[in-house]
């Protein structure tokens, strides 16, 4: 495929607010998990949890469409100038010419939790009867309001593959001459069904997440909020979108397929798009979520497939698990790999599983990262992989 530019991106986590918030913590070897100080109800487990945002307020004029998920969404899109940016592309395109493409696996249904929780009769509380915060498409009509967008907005919500596939769309729009642009978001907030949902399935690890340690027992949850521009064309130095590879095993409604099937069609497609071989790759984002069996298949898929001098992590043991968002928050974690040279080890992970080989990388290395894939691999085996580049590499 012809790469398309990645000419603004951002990311707001339990990390901090902005890319050098996240790179600082990525150096520092600085998690941003902490114990459960969110459910009303105890249970014991950590959490990535955003700093400030019971605090953030929507902008005057936007009132209704008032929830934990869209504050993220606001108190993100004002980091690194990254508002501005869009506008800007806007301007430059016009408003009809701009894809605005959101991603989320939960959305708003915080929201609706509270206004169950707090039922008048059989009615919702009056402050809460607003049908904006109560659909899977709130933060898309939220952004679109807030940016002036006319372009087609779509809502994807694929588990854990949300926010990588959004960039396959985008890819897919601007070479159809469908738009000339798109503005890419992907956000997911801390919520007790979530959360709870999550410990039921016996998913949730009472303790950090340590992802392809041989003792990890699960996922720590986390919320996040990224965005990205790709636009056709952009200065040389821009990172680029070089391939993209999507696959849907259904082989489960929440265990991967045995053999890795569909992780492994998501990473030959990318890399076959990106017209790369595996030994060109530097640095893999893994997905790395620290169940026990998405560890043990991702591993064995890297192993066979990637030489040894590719190096490969998961960044969960930073974030936690954002869900829908956590497509995009490691794809700008990759995207900091490539512009600053390093690879973030895998924190907390203490006892290497001897399933892994040698590619997996438990501290941080300096390192020249041209090219970086991003493994994202949802419930019911929606799988997405992301290949970027250096932009004098792509």
């Amino acid at each position: 495929m012809e790469p398309i530019c990645i000419t603004a991106y951002t990311a707001t986590s339990a990390l901090g607010r902005g890319l050098a918030d996240h790179l600082a913590a990525l150096r520092a070897r600085r998690s941003g998990l902490q114990a459960n100080d969110f459910t009303n109800e105890p249970l014991a487990c950590a959490i990535g949890r955003v700093e400030g945002l019971e605090r953030a307020a929507l902008p005057d004029g936007h009132e209704a469409y008032e929830c934990r998920n869209n504050r993220l969404a606001w108190l993100a899109i004002e980091a690194d100038g990254f508002h501005e940016q869009a506008r800007a592309a806007i301007a430059r395109y016009g408003a009809d010419r701009v894809a605005l493409l959101v991603a989320t696996s939960t959305s708003s249904i915080g929201a609706t939790e509270e206004a169950y929780a707090q039922l008048d009769g059989e009615r919702m509380p009056m402050a809460l009867r607003r049908p904006e915060v109560h659909t899977p498409h709130s933060l898309g009509i939220f952004l679109s309001h807030l940016l002036g967008t006319r372009g087609p907005c779509l809502t994807t919500a694929t588990a854990c593959s949300s926010s990588a596939k959004i960039f396959a769309k985008a890819e897919r729009m601007i070479r159809l001459g469908v738009v000339d642009a798109a503005i890419l978001a992907g956000v997911d907030t801390l919520c007790g069904s979530v959360i709870f949902g999550f410990n039921s399935l016996e998913l949730v690890a009472p303790e950090p997440c340590r992802p392809f340690d041989e003792r990890r027992r699960g996922i720590s949850i986390g919320e996040a909020a990224g965005f990205a521009l790709v636009e056709r064309k952009a200065p040389a130095a821009a990172p680029r979108l070089i391939g993209w590879g999507e696959s849907s095993d259904a082989h489960h409604m929440s265990t991967p397929h045995p053999q890795g099937l569909g992780a492994r069609l998501a990473l030959e497609d990318a890399l076959a798009r990106a017209g790369i071989a595996a030994a060109q790759v530097d640095y893999i984002n893994l997905h790395g979520t620290a169940t026990p069996k998405n560890d043990e298949v991702e591993a064995g898929v890297i192993a066979t497939a990637f030489n040894e001098t590719t190096r490969a992590s998961s960044s969960k043991g930073w974030t936690g698990h954002t869900l829908g968002a956590a497509g995009i928050l490691e794809s700008v974690i990759s995207l900091l790999a490539i512009e600053h040279g390093l690879v973030p080890g895998t924190l907390n992970c203490e006892q290497l599983d001897p399933v892994c080989g040698p590619q997996v990388t438990l501290q941080n290395e300096s390192r020249d990262v041209r090219i970086a894939l991003s493994n994202s691999f949802g419930f019911g085996g929606s799988n997405c992989t992301l290949a970027f580049a250096r932009g004098d590499c792509a």
